[in-house]
C-alpha cells in the first residue's frame, strides 16, 4: 500500500471509528446516569415502604440489617422531598403526627454502591465489545472505500512506468546526437545550441528524477556512508561548474538510506546550488549531529518555505525537482530544512536516521 493510500485509509478509518466511538461512549454515559437515577428512586421508595411498616406496626423481618430508624423532634414545615444520599447512607424524614415528632429512616449505601459498580462494569464491557465490532466494520469500510482509488493508482503507475520507459530511448538518442553536434567546430559557440543543450540536460534530469520516484515504494533502506555519495555527486558537478569552489568536510556519516534516492536528492540540491551561484562562488558541505549541511553563497531563495511545493518555480525552473526531493526524503524519513544565509546564499540541512 502506497503512503498516500495508507494516509487516506487511516483518515477514513479514524473519522468513522471515532464518530461511532463517541456515540457509544455518550450513549453509555447517559444510560448509566438514567439507571443510577432509577436506582435512587428505588432506594427512596424502599425507605418510604420501611417507614410505612413502622407506622402500621408491621413486622420488619423482611428488611435487612441495612435499614434503621429513629424518632426526632424537629421544627415544622420540613420539605417533604427530603430524601438525602450521603456518603455512606440514604435518609428520609417523615412526619408521625401533627406535632413536631418525625420518623427518620436510613439505610446503608453499601448495596447501592455495589449495584453501581456492577452496572459500570457491565456498561464498560459492552462498550468495549461494541468498539471492537465497529473497529472491524470501520476497517472493512475503509478498505472497500479505497478500492477504486487503489485501482486508479495502479493504472496511473503502470502508465507512468511505461511512459518513462518509452522516453528512455529518445532521451538517450537526443543526448548522443547533441554530443556529436557539439564536436562540429562551426557550432561550438552557437547560442541556440547552448540553449538547446541546457534544455536537453533539464529533460534528462527530470527523466532521472521520475525514474527514481517511481521506485519510492520499493526502496531498500540500508546503512550507507552519505559522505561517499556526496563525493560522487561533487566530482560530477566540479566538471560541469569549474568556476565553483567546493569545501567538503565530510568523511564518514552513516545513516539508513537508499543509495540511488539519496544520490538523486544530493544531485538536485548541489546542482541547483551550482546553477544559481555567483561567479567564483563556493559550496560548503559538512556533517554535524546526524545532519548534512549544504551551504552556498549564491543568489539565495526568495521563499524558502515554498520551494518544495510543485507549483513553485524560480529562475526558469519547472519546480518539479525539489518536489521530488521532498518525496524521496520523506520515503527515507529524512527531514529537510532550508535556511537563508546572511548576507546571501542558502543552507540545506538534511537530518537522517542514524545507523
Amino acid at each position: 500500500m502506497h503512503h498516500h493510500e495508507k494516509l487516506a485509509f487511516f483518515k477514513f478509518f479514524l473519522v468513522y471509528f471515532i464518530s461511532i466511538a463517541l456515540l457509544i461512549l455518550v450513549a453509555g454515559y447517559f444510560y448509566f446516569e438514567q439507571t443510577k437515577n432509577h436506582f435512587l428512586k428505588e432506594e427512596e421508595f424502599s425507605l418510604i415502604e420501611y417507614a410505612r411498616h413502622i407506622k402500621m406496626g408491621n413486622s420488619l423481618d423482611e428488611y435487612s440489617k441495612d435499614y434503621h430508624h429513629s424518632f426526632l423532634h424537629v421544627p415544622k414545615h420540613i420539605n417533604i422531598k427530603n430524601f438525602t444520599a450521603g456518603t455512606t447512607e440514604f435518609s428520609k424524614l417523615l412526619p408521625m403526627n401533627r406535632n413536631t415528632k418525625y420518623l427518620k429512616v436510613f439505610k446503608s449505601k453499601k448495596s447501592f454502591d455495589e449495584k453501581l459498580w456492577n452496572l459500570k462494569k457491565k456498561i464498560i464491557a459492552m462498550q468495549f465489545l461494541l468498539l471492537l465490532i465497529f473497529a472491524y466494520i470501520s476497517y472493512k469500510l475503509a478498505k472497500s472505500a479505497l478500492k477504486p482509488l487503489q485501482e486508479s493508482i495502479i493504472t496511473l503507475d503502470k502508465f507512468a512506468k511505461d511512459l518513462i520507459h518509452d522516453l528512455n530511448t529518445p532521451v538517450t538518442s537526443i543526448q548522443l546526437n547533441m554530443k556529436l553536434i557539439e564536436k562540429i567546430p562551426q557550432l561550438q559557440n552557437n547560442k541556440a545550441l547552448i540553449r538547446l543543450n541546457k534544455s536537453i540536460n533539464n529533460i534528462s534530469e527530470l527523466h532521472e528524477n521520475l525514474t527514481i520516484l517511481l521506485q519510492e515504494e520499493t526502496f531498500q533502506i540500508q546503512n550507507q556512508n552519505i559522505c561517499q555519495i556526496v563525493q560522487e555527486v561533487v566530482d560530477v558537478q566540479k566538471a560541469l561548474y569549474p568556476n565553483i569552489i567546493f569545501h567538503i568536510q565530510c568523511n564518514t556519516f552513516k545513516a539508513k538510506i537508499n543509495t540511488h534516492a539519496m544520490k538523486q536528492i544530493l544531485q538536485n540540491i548541489i546542482s541547483n546550488a551550482c546553477k544559481y551561484n555567483v561567479s567564483n562562488g563556493y559550496i560548503k558541505i559538512y556533517h554535524k549531529n546526524n545532519a548534512l549541511y549544504i551551504e552556498d553563497n549564491g543568489k539565495g531563495i526568495k521563499e524558502p518555505a515554498k520551494i518544495f511545493e510543485r507549483s513553485y518555480s524560480d529562475e526558469n525552473s519547472s519546480g518539479l525537482g525539489l518536489d521530488i526531493v521532498k518525496r524521496l526524503a520523506y520515503a527515507m524519513d529524512i527531514k529537510i530544512v532550508v535556511q537563508k544565509n546572511e548576507p546571501s546564499g542558502t543552507t540545506f540541512i538534511l537530518s537522517a536516521r542514524p545507523e
